[in-house]
């Protein structure tokens, strides 16, 4: 595992480096805490957001649960029989709408094609319907639960928190906490109740997240297309990959032409002019000549560079001198923001695998120097399976959109060339964490 951190230099003198070193420390110390406080107020705030929004689908599946459980028992007297097609069609409806809802807050959850049936003699028999049943019970009970959780520890922290407050307007032998018990006669027993609030606080900082994601695992893992539609998406995925592929390849061969146009040919232009200057001033002027050839040398020297710069743009020949971890941190070292690589990949990759993640990471950090205002950035890269994982992750103000000429669009075709997966998480405040997943072709 090779970890390596960069920090921008800066020229000056320490007129007291003891006492300098110090007050650097604990304002990076300082700097640190608000960052990591930061980070996780906003992702308990996203989580609360993403438990209270689920719980309009939880609740409608509860009722939904119930309706289905009534036709179930009602289906010998005929009256269920009569009731099951609108509420098969309710049931993939709000399915729909989960896979919308959770395609806001992640990956986008692809729905099966064609649609699930209605009748129900073939409602029976199609996988599709009886996952998004098995959904339905989970989503309706432990994802209602969950979502009421998220709903009423907020109210919970603000009431218990600020009870001293308020303790002595409160009717005498009122139950003082929230969870309804424990009766306050005292300031001490107020206070006692201010740090139940406390702790439901830092339940709200600590497991929020966790409970979001068991929210949303049911509806992630069942919602999907199942395995009996993978041939047919896989069938569509490649060939918008091969459109992907084929559209990257344009663009680059574009770059390297333009690149090849308006610079290295401008510069041999430049100098074949000054080499026939000099040829005519040879026998006239010795000296002149000899001027002229020195900027016909700078010249063929710009070229060189100019082609160096197009040959590294095309595959990094530091990939081969220094390997993926030692060309990250190349990167790192030239990033403005101050910037921590995690590599583990215990096998080389694919030259083609590292050349992707390579160019990603760097039009990721990028884009975090000219438009996150962040104040650090992590690079974090995996190879386990046959997969290659990275992540690029900032403390900037988030909102970043492939709309918004940020690069994102050619990321992610870079990477849908190489079969592989980005996915984007900037709320508004951030953080922005860019992760893409790639086969590493070892």
């Amino acid at each position: 595992m090779a970890v390596t951190s960069a920090r921008p230099e800066h020229g000056g003198e320490a007129a007291d480096g003891g006492e300098g070193a110090d007050r650097g420390g604990a304002a990076d110390g300082g700097e640190g805490v608000k960052t990591v406080a930061g980070r996780t107020v906003r992702a308990a705030g996203a989580a609360l957001a993403e438990l209270v929004g689920g719980l309009g689908t939880a609740a409608t599946a509860l009722l939904l649960l119930l309706l289905l459980a009534a036709a179930a028992v009602t289906a010998p007297l005929g009256a269920g029989l009569l009731l099951a097609p609108p509420l098969l069609h309710a049931l993939h409806a709000l399915a729909g709408r989960e896979r919308e809802r959770l395609g806001r807050r992640g990956p986008e959850v692809l729905a099966p094609q064609p649609a699930p049936p209605t009748r129900l003699r073939t409602a029976l028999g199609d996988p599709v319907t009886r996952r998004e049943l098995r959904w339905l019970a989970r989503h309706g009970t432990v994802g209602l639960l969950l979502g009421l959780a998220g709903f009423l520890l907020p109210l919970s922290a603000v009431r218990d928190t600020a009870f001293p407050l308020y303790w002595r307007f409160v009717p005498e032998n009122t139950t003082a906490t929230s969870v309804g018990f424990g009766v306050a006669h005292s300031w001490p027993e107020a206070f006692a109740v201010c740090a139940f609030g406390i702790g439901s606080v830092a339940v709200i900082l600590g497991l929020t997240p966790g409970m979001a994601r068991l929210q949303a695992g049911p509806g992630r893992r069942l919602l999907a297309a199942g395995p009996d539609q993978d041939l047919s998406l896989r069938v569509a995925e490649l060939t918008a990959t091969r459109a992907a592929a084929l559209d990257a390849h344009a663009t680059e061969l574009r770059r390297i032409e333009r690149a090849l146009h308006d610079g290295t040919q401008n510069r041999l232009v430049s100098v074949t002019v000054l080499l026939g200057a000099a040829r005519r001033q040879v026998a006239r002027d010795p000296s002149r000549a000899e001027e002229i050839l020195e900027r016909a040398q700078s010249a063929a020297e710009q070229a060189l560079a100019e082609l160096r710069t197009v040959s590294r743009s095309i595959l990094p020949p530091v990939l081969d001198d220094r390997g993926l971890a030692g060309a990250l941190s190349g990167l790192a070292a030239d990033c403005p923001v101050p910037c921590r690589i995690d590599v583990d990949a215990p096998e080389r990759c694919a030259a083609s695998a590292e050349a992707t993640a390579y160019f990603v990471v760097a039009e990721a950090l990028t884009n975090v120097a000219r438009h996150s205002g962040a104040r650090s950035v992590t690079v974090t890269v995996r190879a386990r399976g046959g997969r290659l994982r990275l992540t690029v992750a900032d403390d900037g103000r988030g909102g970043a959109e492939e709309a918004g000429g940020s690069g994102l669009t050619g990321i992610r075709r870079r990477v849908a060339a190489h079969d592989g997966t980005l996915r984007l998480a900037s709320p508004p405040g951030g953080p922005t964490t860019l992760e893409v997943d790639l086969p590493s072709g070892s």
